[in-house]
């Protein structure tokens, strides 16, 4: 059984502009699903983020929903794992470099790390890290 996937779909104001900032963080589009209204940004083997111009990302949407501005209002948070503080700090410190904005506090509790960040469409994502070695409960 192949493993389940995720496609995260983004509106976005200006797809060269978000498709850069992704690609100065260090992943790729891939262009067999990309073309002027839409990037797939592969975060990993399972994990995609697909932009799409506002008038691509509403031919999705349900008929009379407004598309949130995400430099606004918050829908959604997305995280992804890291696999040390170190490559935490290095994607967050990467995105506030390449045009990204602070979005809270970093987060430490000793067994447990984490840094966020905006995307240039105010997107909220956060980094992680978690001690293998915690204990559990």
């Amino acid at each position: 059984m192949a493993p389940q996937m995720i496609f995260v779909n983004l509106p976005v104001k200006d797809l060269d502009v978000s498709k850069t900032f992704y690609e100065k963080l260090g992943y790729t589009i891939n262009p067999q699903f990309s073309d002027e209204t839409a990037a797939c940004v592969v975060i990993s083997d399972t994990i995609f983020v697909m932009l799409l111009t506002e008038e691509k990302f509403g031919t999705f949407t349900a008929p009379g929903k407004a598309i949130a501005d995400a430099s606004a209002t918050t829908q959604v948070l997305l995280t992804l794992s890291a696999e040390s503080r170190e490559k935490t700090d290095e994607l967050a410190d990467r995105a506030l470099e390449v045009g990204g904005s602070p979005a809270k506090e970093p987060m430490d509790m000793g067994f447990m790390y984490g840094r966020s960040f905006a995307d240039p469409d105010g997107h909220h994502w956060e980094v992680f890290w978690m001690d293998p070695a915690a204990p559990q409960g």
